[in-house]
């Protein structure tokens, strides 16, 4: 007996068996790649989150490359044109 239906499997037939147990599988095959791909997913977001973090101090340590390039090139003195000529 079908404890769902309450009603004795035979009557269904067998092809309906079949069919139910093919659903089953079916089913039970979508779950697992449904909480594979979740998986997967959670994943993929962890690792965007640390490339976020890291793209953030790259960008920092550009910013503060830049700031010394400058503070070094205000260091040098101004070419004067004049000077040259003569």
């Amino acid at each position: 007996m079908n404890l769902l239906t309450k009603i004795p499997l035979e009557h269904y037939s067998d092809s309906m068996i079949s069919d139910f147990q093919l659903l089953s599988e079916k089913i039970n095959e979508l779950a697992e790649l449904t909480q594979s791909l979740r998986r997967e997913n959670a994943e993929l977001r962890r690792h965007s989150i640390a490339l976020t973090g890291e793209n953030a101090e790259l960008a920092r340590r550009m910013e503060e490359a830049q700031q010394r390039l400058i503070a070094l090139l205000e260091k040098i003195p101004a070419f004067d044109t004049d000077q040259e000529a003569a």
